[in-house]
């Protein structure tokens, strides 16, 4: 990280740190954000330059540091730390240990000081309704699998996997040639060419079952083309259906987790996003999930098959307790 995006974020929690602790010296102030005393007092200086619109006599951030104590007379409305909601938290921990699981792709030893200091600062706190556990790098078998592949892109061999397809609802086995992993917001996936499906598909490591390294080599066809990433890993298609979801607080969640061309945070603590999807059958299964917390505003067609689904469901509990 650049020294001057060190400092932004220093400068911004400065004056609510300050405002809880008054008189401080300046030697400690300095120690608890582990810069040295003399630039300590240089962001003091800037902050001095920093305030509300007009920025005038009264608009300005007022603090005196000319002795050996620090004091905030006029803070221009700067007296709230930065925090993260529990959600937030909550997903920053799971991108931060898939990193700290991929070797070679960040400083490891930074990343798992970030998640102790988080750890400990979130503690056990969740927010009802998040699945942290849906995340990759979240289940036990996934230091096995990730390994397994890992040793297949590096030999170049070609595995067999059991995977499961969560936009068709069901597990197949099928024969890859791996081509590379990648590491996409906080994913896992593995790219390879798949011989049941003769075309080029991502894997994402945490819905592989199971994984067996081949005895063969990984032969990809010339025409195998890696997935453009630099924009993301899903790109809208003019194609696709576009659902506009009603989220309840407790499935705040689906936005974080799934790709959304929009989202609104309304003033009554709901969310208003914008979903595109291709299988309409997978969409319902995740709004039928959801239950209570989400309404389908619209297309029409979704929320009369999301009440059709729904009642159908109802009928069989229904004989399923009368018998």
């Amino acid at each position: 990280m650049t020294a001057s995006n060190e400092r932004l974020p220093r400068l911004l929690a400065l004056v609510p740190y300050l405002l809880n602790r008054p008189a401080i010296t300046v030697r400690e102030a300095a120690a608890d954000f582990g810069i040295t005393p003399k630039q300590l007092r240089k962001d003091l200086e800037l902050l001095w330059m920093c305030g509300l619109p007009g920025y005038g006599p009264g608009d300005l951030i007022d603090l005196s540091f000319e002795g050996e104590t620090i004091t905030v007379s006029f803070d221009a409305g700067m007296n709230r730390p930065l925090r993260l909601t529990a959600a937030e938290a909550a997903s920053l921990l799971v991108a931060l240990r898939a990193l700290a699981d991929t070797p070679g792709v960040v400083d490891t030893d930074a990343v798992q000081r970030a998640l102790a200091k988080i750890e400990s600062a979130v503690g056990k706190a969740q927010p009802a309704g998040m699945v942290v556990g849906l995340g990759a790098f979240e289940r036990g078998e996934t230091a096995e699998i990730r390994a397994a592949v890992q040793d297949a892109v590096k030999r170049e061999r070609a595995v067999r996997i059991r995977y499961y397809s969560q936009s068709h609802d069901e597990i197949s086995d099928r024969v890859v040639d791996p081509m590379r992993l990648l590491l996409v917001e906080g994913r896992g996936y593995l790219e390879a060419w798949c011989r049941s499906a003769l075309g080029v598909r991502l894997f994402r490591l945490d819905r592989i079952d199971d994984v067996e390294v081949l005895d063969e080599p990984s032969s990809p066809p010339p025409h195998a083309r890696l997935t453009d990433t630099s924009e993301g890993l899903f790109q809208p298609r003019d194609d696709q259906k576009i659902a506009v979801l009603l989220l309840e607080p407790d499935a705040h969640w689906v936005a974080e987790y799934y790709p959304v061309d929009h989202v609104a945070e309304l003033s009554d603590g709901r969310t208003r996003v914008l979903m595109r999807y291709d299988d309409p059958s997978w969409m319902v299964r995740l709004l039928l999930g959801l239950g209570g917390d989400v309404h389908v505003e619209q297309p029409v067609e979704l929320a009369d098959a999301v009440r059709t689904r729904a009642a159908e469901a109802l009928r069989r509990a229904d004989h399923l307790l009368s018998t």
